[in-house]
């Protein structure tokens, strides 16, 4: 007869369950079915990542890619002026933009129809392999006129790339390239929230703050914020080498999409 202790079975320690719970939604970030705490999870990320992109490539060339407001802006602006050259910058930047906006739908729509777990999965490597060939650029053309013609462009259609797939994905809840929109819809919940005592006190019908769209719109913008911080930093101390880490991360947003699933045995 076996002992008490020699019964027993050993199980190995399993991890807290907040902490599987986080590491389930990171893992199902890019997945097809989508939920908020998925979409929430990806927009913050992507946030990161173009704040980051955005800061790293102003100090790179000396030009935001995450906006096309100010392009189109400057655009404007230089031909009222006569600079054609530099108008011709902007409507560079503004169609390489567009086209990875373009690219990130054309590569959903056809895995919607031929491999539907990798719909989200495709544009986020993709993302992924520009970063590393940004890197690739910046240290094979250190400080050399042409690269600056090379890498805006691709910065502007990575950051199309990006935004029109978190669009896609959130149906247009979230974008993640450019806050001028969640910082409004941030400033609209709380003016609803400061108009709730007035409400009361004048006896109107009262006004409803949305607090679960705080609760995804916040987070992004501070996202944004800190890659911002990060890429400025990174940049500074890592050159182009910065871009290596963000690719990593989109890697791994992706990669489980882009696994092949193992089949059950029968």
């Amino acid at each position: 007869m076996q002992s008490a202790s020699q019964s027993q079975i050993v199980r190995p320690k399993r991890a807290p369950l907040a902490r599987r719970k986080s590491l389930r939604i990171f893992r199902m970030a890019a997945s097809h079915r989508r939920n908020m705490p998925n979409d929430v999870m990806l927009g913050v990320v992507l946030s990161f990542v173009a704040g980051a992109i955005n800061a790293g490539g102003f100090l790179a060339i000396g030009q935001y890619t995450s906006h096309m407001t100010g392009v189109v802006s400057s655009i404007a602006d230089n031909l009222a002026l006569g600079l054609v050259g530099l108008v011709g910058v902007g409507l560079t930047a503004l169609v390489f933009f567009t086209a990875g906006a373009a690219c990130a739908a054309i590569l959903i729509n056809w895995a919607r129809r031929h491999a539907r777990r990798q719909q989200y999965a495709y544009p986020l490597a993709l993302e992924s392999a520009l970063l590393i060939t940004f890197g690739a650029i910046g240290a094979t053309l250190p400080h050399a006129p042409i690269m600056v013609m090379v890498i805006a462009p691709l910065l502007c259609f990575i950051m199309g790339l990006q935004n029109a797939t978190i669009t896609k994905i959130s149906g247009a809840r979230i974008r993640t390239t450019h806050l001028t929109g969640m910082v409004t819809d941030i400033g609209i919940e709380l003016g609803k929230l400061g108009y709730r005592k007035v409400a009361r006190l004048a006896h109107h019908a009262p006004v409803i703050a949305d607090g679960k769209k705080l609760g995804v719109l916040v987070p992004i913008v501070l996202a944004f914020f800190l890659g911002g911080l990060v890429g400025a930093v990174g940049f500074k101390h890592l050159g182009y080498g910065f871009s290596l880490p963000l690719a990593a991360l989109l890697l791994a947003l992706a990669s489980p999409q882009l696994r092949p699933r193992m089949s059950r045995a029968v």
